[in-house]
C-alpha cells in the first residue's frame, strides 16, 4: 500500500531522514533565590491552542530564569530551565510543552488564519483554494459526521468484505487508502541518486513498535490488553464478532516477529537491499503478491529497494553483527510474504477492516474518533484531552495541500531578511566544520579531504521551496471527509509515482514552510530549514550573536553533522551510498561512537536507572547534537574575529553561548509520552540533549568552572570529540 501524506516522515525516517526534533505529540498513529526577580515562563493554560509564545527580551536570554540553587556543573538542564519547568503546567490536549510546542502553535493559529478566510468566501471550482476550504470544513463539521454514521465507510469494508480470495485481498491492499502490511514509497536511489526508485518495508502494526509485541513488560502487557479491547470495539462497529479481535491482534503480533529492531535498521547497509521484482513476487508462497504490486503501480519496475531482507553472511561479516543482533531482526519480508499465504483469509479482511477504521477515525463518527483518542493519545502517550476539532482540521488541511498553506503563511510571515540572515549563519557553520575537519586528530588526510569534499557539495534549503504545489487533479467536496481523506491519498501517491518516472527532482521539500524542524537528507545531501522554525527562542535577529550561534546555529550545525553521523557518514558528496573512508578511519570512527552510545545507555530517567536511552537508537542524533555544538561554537568565535566579545549582564560571550543551548532545548514531557519516546524515538530526551552533550565539551567546563566531583564532570579521557 501506498503510504498517506501523514505517514510520510515516519517513513522517510526510516529510509534516512534526519530530523531536528521528532515529536508526533499531535499523531495518533506510528531543579531560587527568594530575592531575585520571577524568570520569565508560560502561563498555564488548559484550553492548548492559545499557548503563548515565550517572550526572551534584550539580549535573548533572561538571566532571571537561571536557577542558581542548581550548580551548572550538576545538572546544566535544570541550571537554565529549572524554573521554568516548575511553573510550567503541559495543556491537557498536549503531551509535552516549551518552546517547540509554543512556536507550533503559533503556525498552527497563523494557518487557522489562512484557511479560515478561505472556508469564508467561495473559489472557482478546481481552484486549489476550493480545495484548501472544502477540506476544511467537511472536516470541521462533526456534526455531519455524526449524522451519517458508518454509511460513508461502508464502500470501502464492503469491499473488503467481500474479497473471496488472496488474490482479491492482494488487489486491494494495492489500491491507496486501503490497508496494507507492505508499504511502498518512491525515494531517491542512495545507489544512483540522479534517480529514484520504488521501496518497500514492513508496516502493519496497530502498537507503536514491534517490542510493544514481543516485550512482556508490565505496562507493555497492560497496553496490549487495553488494545485487544479496542480492537474489539471497533469489530463490533463494523459488524465483527469480538472475538476476532484476539486473531487480529495475533497477526500483528506474527507481524512484529518478521519486523525489525530500531536500533539496528539505521544502518543503509542493512537496509538497503535491490530485489529484481521477479524475485520480489517469488517470495509470494500461497499470497500472490502480484495484484498488490501491479494496483500499487509498481508493476512495471525492474526492481524494488526491500528494507527488511536478511542479511547474507558475507554482510553479517563486514557489518559484524553478533548473535545477538541477529536475534533482533525478524524474518523480514520474506517472512511476512509467508505469513499472508498461512493466515486466514477471514482474519486478513477483519485487520484490514480496523485499521481502515484507524487511520480514518478522525472522520468517522465520534464514538470511533474518541475510542481513537482514549487509546492511541491517553493511553499511549498520557494525552488528557483531545485537540480542538478545528486544530486537527487545521492538521489534515496541512497533510493534504500543505505547500498550498505554505505559499501564503510564508508571504505573510516569512521576511527576506531572515532569509539572507539564516544563508550568512549557514556559511559560517560550514567554516567551522571546514575548521574542525583541518584539525581533526584521529582521521587520516585521505579521509579529511573526502569529508571536506563532502561538505562542499551541501545543499542548503531555507524558508520554503522555489515552487509551490498546486495539487491539480485532487477532488475536494464540502460535505465528503473520509472520500476527502482517500483522495489526497490516492493523489500524494499519483504524485510519487510521477517523480518515480520522471526522475530526481532536486528542489522538492519533504517538510511544508509552517513546520517548526528541520533535517538532513542523506541521498540528496541537503539540509533544509523551514520559515516557521526560524523565530525567537531558535533565530532571533534581535538577539546577541552568541545566543543564535547557542540556538539556531547549534541547529545548523547538527544538520550539518548528520551527514557525518554513523548513517549519514556512509554516503558521499553526491548522495551515494559508498565508502569514501579508510578502514582505519573507520574504525576509529566507530569505536568513538560506541563510546558516546555508552554514555547514553547510562542515561536513564525512570525507575531509579532502569529504564533508560537506547544510545544505539539515538546514535546518529546524540553525533549530530555534539558536532552541532562543537561547529556552533567554533562559528561564534569565528565571527569575533579575534576580538574578545563583550560581557553582558556579567556574563561572558561562551557563558552566553552555552545558556542559549540549553535555553533552546525547554521542554517537559508527560512521563507516559517520555516513556514511549525512549522506545522509539531516535532522538534523546531533552535534558539528556543538554547535560549528556555539554559534558563531552571542554570549553563549557571552562565556561562556568566545572570542575571533579561535580555530577556532570567527565575526565578528559571519557569526553568523546568526533567531529
Amino acid at each position: 500500500m501506498p503510504k498517506c501524506p501523514s505517514r510520510r516522515r515516519a517513513a522517510l525516517l526510516r529510509a534516512g531522514l534526519s530530523i531536528l526534533a521528532l515529536s508526533p505529540a499531535f499523531s495518533l498513529a506510528p531543579s531560587a533565590r527568594a530575592a531575585e526577580p520571577a524568570p520569565a515562563a508560560i502561563a498555564p493554560s488548559t484550553s492548548g491552542a492559545d499557548y503563548p509564545v515565550p517572550t526572551f527580551p534584550g539580549w535573548g536570554v533572561n538571566p532571571a530564569d537561571i536557577d542558581h540553587a542548581v550548580r551548572p556543573g550538576d545538572d546544566f538542564f535544570a541550571y537554565v530551565n529549572g524554573r521554568w519547568a516548575r511553573k510550567e503546567v503541559i495543556p491537557d490536549q498536549y503531551v509535552y510543552s516549551g518552546n517547540v510546542l509554543a512556536l507550533r502553535l503559533q503556525a498552527e493559529r497563523a494557518v487557522k488564519g489562512i484557511v479560515e478566510e478561505l472556508a469564508a468566501v467561495p473559489h472557482p471550482q478546481g481552484s486549489v483554494e476550493q480545495r484548501m476550504a472544502d477540506s476544511y470544513k467537511a472536516f470541521l463539521d462533526q456534526r455531519a459526521i455524526d449524522a451519517a454514521g458508518m454509511a460513508p465507510a461502508q464502500p470501502w469494508l464492503s469491499r473488503i468484505r467481500a474479497a473471496a480470495t488472496r488474490a482479491d485481498l492482494s488487489a486491494l491492499m494495492g489500491e491507496p487508502g486501503m490497508p496494507s502490511p507492505v508499504v511502498f514509497s518512491v525515494e531517491i536511489d542512495p545507489a544512483n541518486p540522479q534517480a529514484n526508485a520504488a521501496f518497500a518495508r514492513i508496516g502493519g502494526l496497530g502498537l507503536p513498535d514491534r517490542d510493544y509485541y514481543l516485550s512482556d513488560t508490565i505496562r507493555n502487557v497492560e497496553i496490549r490488553t487495553r488494545y485487544r479491547a479496542y480492537l474489539a470495539f471497533l469489530l463490533g462497529k463494523a459488524g465483527y464478532d469480538s472475538a476476532m479481535a484476539d486473531k487480529v491482534y495475533e497477526f500483528e503480533h506474527q507481524i512484529a516477529l518478521a519486523d525489525w529492531d530500531r536500533a539496528l535498521a539505521r544502518n543503509p547497509l542493512l537496509t538497503h537491499t535491490v530485489i529484481p521484482h521477479a524475485d520480489f513476487l517469488g517470495w509470494s508462497s500461497d499470497f500472490p503478491l502480484a495484484p498488490l504490486v501491479d494496483g500499487s503501480g509498481l508493476g512495471k519496475t525492474p526492481s524494488l529497494i526491500v528494507r527488511e531482507v536478511p542479511p547474507s553472511p558475507e554482510l553479517v561479516a563486514r557489518l559484524g553483527l553478533s548473535p545477538a543482533d541477529l536475534a533482533k531482526l525478524g524474518g523480514g519480508m520474506p517472512a511476512l510474504a509467508r505469513l499472508l499465504g498461512t493466515q486466514d483469509i477471514a482474519t486478513i479482511q477483519a485487520w484490514m477492516t480496523v485499521h481502515f477504521l484507524i487511520a480514518n477515525a478522525a472522520v468517522l463518527p465520534s464514538d470511533i474518533d474518541e475510542a481513537n483518542f482514549a487509546f492511541y493519545g491517553k493511553l499511549l502517550q498520557g494525552q488528557q484531552k483531545q485537540r480542538e476539532r478545528w486544530q486537527r482540521a487545521v492538521a489534515s488541511v496541512q497533510a493534504q495541500m500543505g505547500e498550498a498553506v505554505g505559499k501564503i503563511y510564508v508571504q505573510r510571515y516569512f521576511p527576506m531578511t531572515s532569509k539572507a540572515a539564516m544563508e550568512k549563519l549557514v556559511a559560517n557553520l560550514r567554516l567551522a566544520m571546514a575548521a574542525n575537519l583541518k584539525d581533526l586528530s584521529w582521521m587520516t588526510p585521505a579521509t579529511r579531504a573526502a569529508a571536506q569534499a563532502k561538505l562542499d557539495q551541501f545543499g542548503v534549503k531555507i524558508g520554503y521551496p522555489d515552487t509551490f504545489k498546486t495539487y491539480d487533479g485532487m477532488t475536494m467536496h464540502p460535505d465528503t471527509p473520509l472520500a476527502n481523506a482517500v483522495e489526497a491519498i490516492r493523489w500524494h501517491w499519483q504524485d510519487e509515482l510521477r517523480e518515480l518516472a520522471e526522475g530526481v527532482d532536486r528542489s522538492k521539500w519533504l517538510m511544508t514552510p509552517q513546520t517548526v524542524n528541520a533535517y538532513y537528507y542523506p541521498p540528496a545531501n541537503e539540509i533544509v530549514f523551514p520559515a516557521a522554525y526560524l523565530q525567537p527562542p531558535y533565530f532571533n535577529p534581535q538577539a546577541d550573536d552568541a545566543v543564535n550561534y547557542g540556538a539556531v546555529g547549534a541547529t545548523i550545525g547538527h544538520e550539518i553533522g548528520h551527514g557525518f553521523d554513523d548513517a549519514g557518514s556512509r554516503y558521499d558528496g553526491t548522495g551515494k551510498l559508498a565508502n569514501w573512508w579508510t578502514d582505519e578511519d573507520r574504525r576509529t570512527f566507530e569505536k568513538l561512537t560506541a563510546n558516546l552510545a555508552g554514555q547514553y545507555d547510562r542515561q536513564c530517567p525512570y525507575d531509579d536507572g532502569k529504564t533508560c536511552h537506547n544510545g544505539h537508537l539515538t546514535l546518529g542524533e546524540n553525533i549530530g547534537d555534539l558536532g552541532g555544538l562543537s561547529m556552533a561554537y567554533e562559528a561564534y568565535h569565528l565571527s569575533l574575529h579575534g576580538k574578545p566579545a563583550k560581557v553582558i549582564d556579567g556574563l561572558t560571550g561562551d557563558q552566553r553561548f552555552f545558556l542559549s543551548y540549553a535555553q533552546a532545548w525547554r521542554w517537559k514531557y508527560r512521563e507516559t509520552f517520555a516513556r514511549q519516546l525512549l522506545k522509539t524515538d531516535p532522538h534523546s530526551l531533552a535534558e539528556a540533549r543538554v547535560n549528556a552533550v555539554l559534558r563531552n565539551f571542554e570549553p563549557w567546563y571552562k565556561a562556568f568552572g566545572v570542575k571533579p566531583g561535580d555530577k556532570l564532570y567527565l575526565p578528559p579521557e571519557e569526553r568523546v570529540h568526533i567531529w
